[in-house]
């Protein structure tokens, strides 16, 4: 599993966190930065991480800012990006199942780090169901 992961430098430490948690899970991991707490501009890793996953290059992203929310819009201008902020293990298996989202949203300042492996191991681990959902799916082309 080919799995991208950014942040902007309010969700850095998450970051951090999550890179070494996702070693441990045997995941081929691709840190797309930022490098440092120094303040940087959420849109241009959300950019990244969009372009990488619609390219074809990893089969998930990640990305992470203070709420999760501004960086999830700037993942989601990219078509073939379905980018879900997720604050729950509920969401992110919904999000997989019924969506079939490729990039997981976190936001640092509401997701305690357990909090952040539990949803990225369910959002990894969960199967799209198919059926009615890719009727709605098709929909969002």
């Amino acid at each position: 599993m080919r799995i991208c992961i950014a942040s902007d430098h309010g969700g850095f430490d998450l970051k951090a966190h999550l890179i070494e948690y996702l070693k441990n899970q045997d995941c081929t991991i691709s840190d797309l930065g930022c490098t440092s707490k120094d303040s940087v501009d959420y849109p241009v890793y959300g950019n990244i991480v969009g372009q990488s996953v619609t390219q074809g290059d990893f089969d998930y992203g990640i990305v992470i800012c203070g709420t999760g929310i501004g960086i999830s819009i700037a993942a989601n201008r990219y078509p073939s990006v379905r980018a879900a902020l997720c604050y729950d293990v509920t969401t992110a298996r919904l999000c997989r199942e019924h969506n079939d989202a490729n990039v997981l949203a976190l936001g640092a300042r509401q997701t305690a780090p357990e909090l952040a492996e539990e949803i990225v191991r369910m959002f990894l681990l969960t199967e799209f169901e198919g059926g009615r959902h890719q009727r709605r799916i098709d929909q969002l082309s």
